[in-house]
């Protein structure tokens, strides 16, 4: 497994290094009132690798589901940059269809994922766990939705420009497709947690029953 966390690690970075120079030699910059498809293709692209890797591959699976889903909630509250968003639309630099859904749900998500890392990770707490796990994702899918479409919702507001040149562009081609991928990962876990916990209440019945009858431990 220790193989596989290198591995996984310095796709990261070659993913990270991709997406900032394609982003500095201005291969996604798109002067349309939409994110185009070359943001939507570098962000695509690891998503379905993602997919098919963990669903194909046996070992990554576990490696994946093995991760510390405490750690990678943790990992969401990078996403209170969203008050960028809400910032730049004051200035008129984003629309306010795109920043507002998007600004506040990531303030939302990064603000509060502290608190889901350490009190709602658990099999207790499986169900919250995986709601606001479930939320994160829809503000992603959220973004992204109306980043494309803005335009055609408002084709006379201002442009989605922004997004596509950097330091902005890091965000739709690295960022949100990382943050989903994280997501999806605590998702998988908090789904095993109630098959754990069943298993650890039946072993404590047939224990308890076992001390009744007379049956001496284990």
């Amino acid at each position: 497994m220790k193989a596989y966390g290198k591995f996984t690690a310095g796709l990261i970075a070659a993913w990270f290094a991709f997406a900032l120079i394609s982003g500095a030699l201005g291969l996604f910059e798109n002067q349309a009132s939409r994110i185009g498809a070359a943001v939507g293709i570098a962000a695509g692209v690891p998503i379905v690798v993602f997919a098919v890797w963990i669903a194909t591959s046996e070992s990554f699976r576990k490696f994946a589901l093995g991760l510390n889903a405490r750690t990678l909630t943790l990992a969401q509250s990078g996403r209170i940059i969203g008050v960028t968003f809400v910032i730049l639309q004051a200035r008129g630099v984003l629309p306010a269809i795109f920043a507002w859904p998007a600004g506040y749900g990531d303030i939302f998500i990064g603000a509060t994922a502290a608190f889901v890392a350490w009190k709602l990770y658990g099999p207790s707490h499986r169900g919250s766990f995986s709601f606001w796990q479930a939320l994160g994702i829809a503000d992603l899918v959220t973004a992204v939705g109306l980043g494309t479409t803005a335009g055609l919702i408002q084709p006379h507001s201002v442009p989605m420009a922004a997004m596509t040149v950097l330091p902005l562009s890091l965000i739709p081609t690295f960022l949100v497709p990382l943050y989903l991928i994280l997501h999806v990962i605590c998702i998988a876990q908090a789904r095993g947690w109630r098959s754990v916990s069943s298993e650890r209440r039946s072993g404590n019945v047939v224990a308890s029953v076992n001390r009744e009858v007379g049956v001496p431990g284990r």
